[in-house]
């Protein structure tokens, strides 16, 4: 294989990278002078060998604990639970949550053969055992395993009088009813809630 059906081909295996995408990334990769590539090489290499997940949240860090979980303004009584840790950022850019997060490594999918076991859920219970935890808020992506992983966690959790709650899925803003999926639109309907006056 010569050096640019390989870099085509190792672009390709991104996810959500097709074919097409890959060879224009390869272009423009070779388009750029050769310190770009050289960055781009060390950025790869430097993210593999520096990064770990972190000891609590299971986040990627460079320490044993991530930025949020050391940062000692956070609200570590409330823990919001996500499924991967692309999944952090777009909360946290919203501003609008102080609390701290874990970071699941997947959804319960028995036809995939992933199970409790192989996620991080005996670590959410360990940490809410060693912390004074009010609150778990559900933040997995909607789909029948989301829905079921936010299920089985809430049953488990509910002996323990722990709050549970789980983000609103509805209408996203600047959308319209005409154009909205079935199951979103019934989403919105089933979390609507009451009209401040």
């Amino acid at each position: 294989m010569n050096p640019l059906s390989k870099l085509i081909f190792e672009l390709s295996k991104l996810p959500g990278i097709g074919e097409k995408s890959a060879t224009r990334l390869a272009y423009f990769i070779l388009n750029q002078d050769e310190s770009y590539a050289d960055s781009l090489a060390q950025a790869l290499r430097d993210a593999k060998q520096k990064l770990r997940y972190c000891d609590e949240c299971f986040n990627f860090s460079e320490n044993e604990k991530c930025e949020i979980c050391s940062d000692a303004k956070r609200d570590t009584s409330i823990i919001c639970v996500v499924e991967r840790p692309s999944d952090v950022t777009p909360i946290e850019r919203t501003g609008s949550y102080r609390g701290v997060y874990h970071v699941l490594h997947g959804i319960l999918s028995p036809l995939d053969g992933i199970g409790p076991e192989d996620l991080k859920m005996k670590e959410l219970f360990v940490r809410m055992r060693e912390k004074d935890v009010k609150e778990v808020i559900f933040a997995i992506n909607p789909s029948v395993e989301g829905e079921a992983t936010s299920l089985y966690l809430s049953r488990l959790l509910k002996p323990t009088g722990i709050k549970t709650s789980q983000v609103a899925y509805g209408i996203p803003f600047g959308g319209t009813i005409e154009f909205t999926d079935r199951q979103t639109l019934g989403k919105a309907l089933e979390n609507r809630v009451e009209m401040q006056r």
